[in-house]
C-alpha cells in the first residue's frame, strides 16, 4: 500500500511538471508557466497566476519545455523540436532524439508552436459585429459587420478585409454599403516588403455608387509579434469612380497607408488603427481619407468587446463631398 501511494504521488509529481514550461531570468527569478509564441523580443508566457507576461529576450538566462516547438534562427527557416532542456546561461538545448543541440538564445528569432502541414504558417485576423435596434417614434435598425484576417508564410503575407453597414429608419434604408480588399505581401528583407492590393467599395445610397482601386508599392514592417504590428506601406493606386447619374471617371494617385496594433493590460485590452489617405495627382478630387480607430476588449480568449470609429473622406469631387463618421459598439471574435 505505501509503495502505491508513493507511486501516485511520483506520477502525480511528474505529470504536473510535465504541464508547466519553466523560465529562468538573469535576476535570478524562476517562472512557471506555458511558452505561447517568441518573437520580436519578447517571450510570451501564459500563467495561472498572472495570465500572459511578455518577458524581455534579453533578461532571459535559459528555458525548458515539454512541448514541441519550431525554433527559427532567421526569419525564413526553422527547426522543429520535441522539447527544449536548459543549458548554460544565455543557452538552450534543442532535443531531437539522439542529437541535443545547444543553441545561443542571441541566436533564435522566433519560438513558436508548429503548425500543421506548413511549420511556420502564421494565421490571425478578427470578425466585429455591431446591432443597434430602437423603438420609439422613430424606428431605427443598424448593421455593421466587418472582417480583417492575415496569413504569413515565409517571405509571402496574404490580408484580406472587408466590412458591411446597413442603417434604417421607419424602414427607409439611409446607409447601405460593402466593401472588399485584398492585398498581396512580399518581404525583401525582414522589414522591407513590396505589396499589390485590389480594393472594391459599393454604395447603393450615396452619389458615389462604386469606388474600384488597384495599387502597388513598397512598405515597412516596423514590428509585427504577440504584442502587436505595426506597418506603413505607400502605393500608386488607378481608381475607377461611378456615379448614379452614370458619370464615370478615373485617375492615379498616391497614398500612405498604415495598420497598427498594440496589447496592453496583460494583453486584455487592444488599441488598433488603420487606414489610407490618398493624394489623386490630377484634379478630381483634393484628398480622400479612409481610416478607423478603436479599442478591444478581451472577454475570453477569443471572444471580445470593441468600440470603433470610422471616417470616410473625399474631398473635392466634381459631384459632391463625401464625409461620413461612424461610431461602433459590438461583439467580436478574434484567432
Amino acid at each position: 500500500m505505501y509503495s502505491r501511494f508513493l507511486l501516485c504521488l511520483t506520477m502525480i509529481g511528474v505529470s504536473s511538471a510535465a504541464v508547466a514550461d519553466t523560465v529562468w531570468m538573469k535576476n535570478g527569478d524562476r517562472l512557471s508557466g506555458k511558452i505561447k509564441v517568441f518573437d520580436g523580443g519578447k517571450l510570451l508566457l501564459q500563467t495561472k497566476y498572472g495570465g500572459a507576461i511578455a518577458l524581455d529576450w534579453k533578461e532571459v538566462k535559459t528555458l525548458e519545455s515539454d512541448q514541441e516547438l519550431l525554433v527559427k534562427q532567421d526569419a525564413y527557416s526553422g527547426e522543429k523540436t520535441k522539447s527544449l532542456h536548459a543549458g548554460e546561461p544565455g543557452q538552450v538545448i534543442l532535443a531531437n532524439g539522439e542529437a541535443p543541440k545547444a543553441v545561443e538564445l542571441a541566436s533564435i528569432q522566433q519560438i513558436m508552436k508548429p503548425k500543421p502541414l506548413v511549420e511556420d504558417f502564421i494565421w490571425k485576423g478578427n470578425v466585429d459585429l455591431a446591432l443597434d435596434y430602437k423603438r420609439a417614434e422613430t424606428n431605427s435598425n443598424d448593421y455593421d459587420v466587418d472582417f480583417k484576417t492575415s496569413a504569413r508564410h515565409g517571405r509571402w503575407r496574404h490580408n484580406a478585409e472587408g466590412e458591411y453597414n446597413r442603417e434604417s429608419k421607419d424602414d427607409v434604408t439611409t446607409t447601405n454599403n460593402w466593401s472588399a480588399e485584398y492585398a498581396l505581401d512580399r518581404f525583401i528583407t525582414e522589414q522591407w516588403f513590396w505589396q499589390g492590393r485590389l480594393n472594391y467599395k459599393r454604395d447603393h445610397i450615396e452619389d458615389l455608387t462604386r469606388q474600384r482601386t488597384v495599387g502597388t508599392g513598397p512598405g515597412y514592417q516596423f514590428w509585427d509579434d504577440e504584442l502587436g504590428a505595426f506597418s506603413l506601406g505607400s502605393l500608386l493606386n488607378r481608381t475607377d469612380y461611378e456615379y448614379a447619374d452614370g458619370g464615370k471617371e478615373n485617375f492615379y494617385s498616391v497614398g500612405m497607408k498604415w495598420d497598427y496594433n498594440r496589447y496592453l493590460i496583460g494583453k486584455s485590452v487592444e488599441l488598433f488603427t488603420n487606414g489610407e489617405l490618398g493624394k489623386p495627382l490630377s484634379g478630381v478630387a483634393d484628398y480622400s481619407l479612409d481610416a478607423e480607430i478603436g479599442l478591444r476588449y478581451k472577454i475570453t480568449e477569443w471572444a471580445s468587446l470593441n468600440l470603433k470609429a470610422e471616417q470616410n473622406i473625399i474631398s473635392g469631387t466634381d459631384d459632391s463631398d463625401l464625409n461620413k463618421t461612424r461610431y461602433t459598439a459590438g461583439f467580436g471574435v478574434a484567432w
